[in-house]
């Protein structure tokens, strides 16, 4: 039986085809996306099924009849928390224009615009710390009642978003000034950036839902 005999050329056209079927294991799939961003997605989306949960969680609870203690309307200050919501907000334009000035190797900006995104950031996880101190003086804890309990939950987990978030853009900024993050790393900021706009848009979501939702019965 004759037997075809492969040459380089026939070789490389079949390496070719599959790399443009697959994608190079070192860089692009089939999808557009490299092998860091596919697994970032599918870690975001694992991460919004946990908020899903704790979001139903404080749903049903929220407005339980039997709930011991102090209620949302009693404690929340919509125009602080709003406050702090917008600054958080603003951290996402801050974000954006590290991104940009990193795709133009502009490093002097980029560390300018990662610092400010983490000082946005901060600011925003002190208003979250001083809004648990005040509604903990006037009685809610966690272990108050179920509505404290899912509050606490489900807004301190986001809080430990933000700061995980803060602390992997001090990481990124800390290269920069040591001339480590180069424009052929850009990839490397727009992952943290689009972690940074889940959680913008995750508090967006709870802002709604919590503050501004009204409770059962009121």
């Amino acid at each position: 039986m004759a037997t075809i005999e492969q040459t380089p050329a026939t070789q490389d056209s079949a390496k070719a085809g599959a790399s443009e079927t697959y994608g190079d294991s070192h860089g692009e799939m089939s999808t557009g996306l490299t092998h860091s961003k596919l697994a970032f997605w599918l870690f975001l989306s694992s991460d919004c099924l946990f908020f899903g949960a704790f979001i139903t969680a404080y749903l049903l609870y929220r407005g339980s009849p039997n709930q011991v203690g102090p209620g949302p309307k009693d404690l929340f200050d919509i125009p602080f928390t709003s406050a702090t919501s917008f600054i958080l907000l603003m951290s996402s334009l801050t974000m954006v224009l590290a991104l940009a000035a990193i795709q133009r190797g502009d490093h002097r900006r980029v560390k300018i615009w990662l610092l400010a995104t983490c000082l946005l950031g901060a600011t925003f996880v002190g208003g979250q710390v001083f809004e648990f101190t005040e509604f903990s003086r006037e009685g809610l804890k966690v272990d108050t009642s179920l509505f404290g309990s899912t509050f606490y939950i489900l807004t301190g987990f986001h809080g430990l978003h933000v700061l995980i978030g803060i602390v992997w853009l001090l990481s990124l900024w800390a290269m920069s000034t040591r001339g480590r993050l180069s424009q052929e790393k850009s990839e490397s900021v727009e992952i943290a950036g689009l972690y940074w706009h889940f959680v913008d848009v995750v508090w967006i979501i709870l802002f709604t839902v919590i503050y501004l939702v009204p409770q059962p019965g009121t």
